[in-house]
């Protein structure tokens, strides 16, 4: 599977060009011009990294990277923060935010390759990957892969996340405003019956392996996952 990359950059020209190189390396690679479209991106997809630059037009870097550290959901991130700041203290006070690597502009493309496959082995589990079961599933942190007897579970990114969050909090409920801070993120604005939707697009895909069971109303309150009694 590709890593996916979210490039925060508001020149435009530096995007397309640090977006070429990530693509022609074999990334994934998705784009964003400030820290509010970033936070929508990074909600929808979840990627295995950011690139981030520090000045941007609505808020720095530097307090985005601090945000999403804040995160349950987000504070795993590797983000890597490319900036033409080159002095020592800007260096420290980036690094300080809690960016894996900061790198300062002009850079080329090959060091910017060598340090992203870098921290992207820093930042994967040690021994290939946990997996998190519930029942016969299984999902695996490091592939972001979900199984059911070696069968491959189609999932888009947020019922992925969806997903990952009921398995590794299961029999307990959680109301459509806490899954929606959970699984979307803090900050990001969206309808409760958005919940609704991506539980039944969840429900859908686990439906050929007989698990759709799993996630269960609990009326008035929000949803349960369990693979206990879900029959």
């Amino acid at each position: 599977m590709e890593k996916t990359i979210l490039v925060v950059e508001d020149d435009v020209a530096i995007r397309d060009m640090v977006m070429f190189n990530l693509r022609r390396s074999g990334f994934e690679v998705f784009e964003a011009g400030d820290c509010q479209e970033a936070r929508i991106q990074v909600a929808d997809r979840m990627p295995d990294l950011i690139l981030l630059d520090w000045m941007l037009p609505d808020t720095s870097g530097v307090e985005f990277a601090r945000s999403l550290g804040r995160e349950e959901l987000t504070a795993n991130i590797p983000i890597i923060m490319l900036t033409a700041r080159s002095a020592e203290d800007d260096k420290v006070r980036g690094l300080d935010s809690g960016v894996d690597d900061y790198i300062t502009k002009p850079f080329s493309a090959r060091e910017l390759m060598a340090r992203i496959r870098a921290v992207l082995r820093r930042a994967a589990p040690e021994g290939g990957g946990d997996q998190v079961g519930a029942g016969k599933l299984v999902l695996n942190l490091a592939s972001h892969r979900v199984m059911v007897d070696e069968q491959p579970v189609e999932l888009g990114p947020t019922e992925y996340r969806m997903l990952k969050f009921f398995m590794t909090h299961q029999d307990r409920v959680y109301s459509r405003s806490q899954l929606l801070d959970h699984v979307w993120g803090g900050g990001v604005y969206v309808e409760e019956r958005t919940v609704d939707v991506h539980v039944l697009r969840l429900r859908k895909a686990l439906a050929p392996f007989g698990c759709e069971g799993f996630i269960q109303t609990v009326r008035g309150a929000g949803y349960r996952f369990s693979p206990e009694g879900s029959d």
